[in-house]
């Protein structure tokens, strides 16, 4: 009885934080001295009464339930107590004249400590070891090797580094999350919860049904539209997975296939315009790009890895022999799905609208949310159950708290680096690795990138990334946008990649499969995801919108691009417009290779052979031998 009480305590801050966003996007923040630690504090609270240790952890001893407790009155204590501290210097904060006594200081470390301990619980151990080293690096640094050691700090200046002031927790990411990115939360979660999603997955079902791989082509249309609007990969393979992943599998595929279509989906989805997980919201802020700008830049991107994604299924049903939905099979789109497809089509429409008319991305938020709430009214169920969108709500300042957790710990990483100049040392690193090639230093900000966003969330991934790894590659001139989408992109992609592959696993359950399995599969099938960046870092054309646009190399990026697209492909199903034997596959993997060799003669030679296999693919009387096998068909393997 306690627990529930405490869970619904935590729901309804959760209505009221979301009440505030919507507030403070229509009329903007209040002295920020005041509001962002009272929201943060509230996102602590949040966090910790919604999902306690002993929801996560159920005991079965009643005294180690109450110990649960007490830690979980400890964090929050410890939080509250250095936030009321914040606050009651704000004023003299702003004079510069605060002096803080040894009690001031080690009250800010406990909320530090604290902070970084709900990080682990709710996001691992990636972001929390890394706050925690940095913590270490600022207080001890002094006695390390005098290669890395530095002149040394007082827990005096680490602490208003860290705390108090506006450069740590309470800086500008936790700023920006409050004034723009929350509402975007929000606004996914009520998306979510008004019910389109069933309408969208008939519609999808019926505009791909005809091609062989019908329902997984399906799942990849509506996950897409699903992902682009949360900033939660996982949330999405969870609610799209359950009604895709089956459907997948009926048709033939193996569960493993069927769970790895779903996570790269999901994926995928957060790289899409208009909405991109709300991380585009955040790049026009640190970029000072127009929002409309960036979602331009990232449409051949986007399309390239959707393109991709169709052809893997399309040719591994192929290679199975699975047959196009019959017809009779297909579902007939009713009126009530075209009424519902409105929930999910007039909110997206709305923040196009709102900030093509120059407005705000906050106000296009507020607006897109009650248009989504308004429309939502078309739900019989909504009408029945008018709460429902309060729920929604109280999920959406769950959702937005989890996040603020992960931005605050991010915050201390930023202050640690700008204390410690080990943000720059970082960059220099990085740079002086790969001093005479772009490319080296490209892969190493990308291994990085997978390394730092695994197990986090599409926003607080991003940011930490592009903080931390961004200056190494702004060091050779590569054009901030391009930068800005490369460590989105591989920000993202550390969901599907091993060993921790958050998106694999939560679709691992729902396909009844290997996790690791899935993995592996998703990564093979979002292949061409990992390699659109560095194109687009070579060729910035391919953006659009850079500077030194070029029509020529443009097209020439496209052409080449799906050239490698439909190598990769056919090589990896083995199955082009028949089976393919293993050097005809070997051959294709070449021309991939040679293709993506860009700003040399061998990408002439990649594309020469690669028009030359192509063309004999559709030539089946004049083929080579070595070129394919006539057997159409492969049977599946046993999973």
């Amino acid at each position: 009885m306690f627990t529930a009480s405490i869970r619904q305590l935590g729901l309804v801050i959760g209505v009221v934080l979301a009440a505030i966003t919507i507030y403070t996007s229509l009329f903007g923040i209040f002295d920020p001295s005041y509001q962002r630690p009272l929201t943060f504090a509230a996102c602590i609270a949040v966090a910790v009464f919604v999902k306690p240790l002993v929801v996560m952890y159920p005991p079965r001893q009643p005294a180690v339930k109450i110990l649960l407790w007490l830690i979980d009155a400890l964090l929050v204590g410890l939080i509250f107590l250095a936030v009321q501290r914040f606050v009651g210097s704000a004023s003299q904060m702003e004079n510069m004249l605060v002096d803080y006594s040894r009690t001031d200081q080690f009250i800010a470390l406990g909320g530090v400590l604290a902070l970084i301990e709900l990080t682990r619980r709710e996001f691992g151990l990636g972001l929390s070891l890394f706050a925690a080293i940095t913590l270490l690096y600022c207080l001890f640094g002094d006695l390390l090797p005098a290669s890395v050691r530095h002149a040394g700090f007082s827990l005096d200046q680490v602490m208003q580094g860290m705390w108090y002031g506006f450069s740590g927790v309470f800086g500008a990411p936790v700023a920006v999350m409050i004034e723009l990115l929350f509402i975007y939360i929000i606004f996914g979660v009520i998306l979510e919860a008004t019910g389109a999603g069933p309408a969208l997955v008939r519609m999808s079902i019926r505009v791909t049904g005809r091609l062989p791989g019908g329902p997984a082509h399906a799942a990849i249309f509506a996950s897409m539209l699903f992902g682009t609007m949360s900033g939660s990969v996982t949330a999405n393979v969870a609610g799209t997975g359950a009604f895709t992943i089956p459907m997948i599998k009926r048709r033939g595929f193996s569960p493993a296939f069927a769970g790895a279509v779903e996570a790269a989906a999901s994926t995928g989805g957060q790289v899409i315009p208009p909405v991109m997980g709300a991380a585009a919201f955040m790049m026009a802020q640190l970029t000072g790009t127009p929002y409309l700008l960036i979602c331009v830049a990232a449409i051949l991107p986007a399309f390239f890895y959707v393109s991709a994604l169709f052809a893997a299924v399309y040719y591994e049903a192929r290679r199975l022999g699975i047959k196009p939905t019959p017809a009779d099979e297909l579902p007939v789109l009713t009126k009530d799905d075209w009424i519902r497809s409105l929930m999910f089509v007039a909110p997206v429409a709305t923040v196009i609208l709102v900030l093509a008319a120059g407005r705000s991305p906050a106000l296009a938020g507020v607006w897109a949310t009650l248009v989504a709430m308004g429309f939502g009214i078309l739900n019989p169920e909504i009408r029945r159950q008018p709460q429902r969108l309060i729920v929604a709500l109280a999920h959406g300042g769950v959702a937005g708290s989890r996040i603020m957790i992960a931005v605050g710990a991010i915050g201390i990483v930023i202050a640690g680096m700008d204390l410690t100049g080990l943000g720059l040392s970082f960059a220099q690193a990085v740079a002086t690795l790969g001093e005479h090639s772009l490319l080296l230093s490209l892969i190493l900000t990308a291994a990085g990138c997978l390394v730092l966003g695994m197990g986090m969330p599409t926003l607080p991934a991003y940011l930490i990334i592009v903080l931390v790894m961004g200056p190494a590659l702004t060091s050779f001139d590569v054009p901030l946008l391009s930068v800005h989408l490369f460590v989105l992109y591989f920000g993202v992609l550390s969901a599907i990649t091993p060993p921790v592959a958050l998106a694999a696993f939560a679709a691992a359950p729902l396909a009844e499969a290997n996790p690791m399995k899935v993995a592996a599969v998703s990564v093979r099938l979002a292949l061409v995801g990992f390699l659109v960046p560095f194109l687009f870092v070579f060729n910035p054309s391919l953006l659009l919108i850079v500077e030194g646009f070029n029509m020529p190399d443009l097209i020439w990026g496209v052409v080449r691009m799906l050239l490698v697209i439909w190598a990769l492909t056919t090589a990896f199903a083995g199955f082009g417009a028949m089976k393919l034997g293993p050097l005809a596959r070997g051959l294709r993997f070449v021309v991939a290779v040679l293709l993506m060799m860009r700003g040399t003669s061998i990408e002439l030679v990649g594309f020469a052979l690669g028009l030359l296999v192509l063309g004999a693919s559709f030539l089946p009387n004049l083929k080579p031998r070595w070129l394919g096998d006539s057997n159409p068909v492969v049977k599946p393997k046993a999973e």
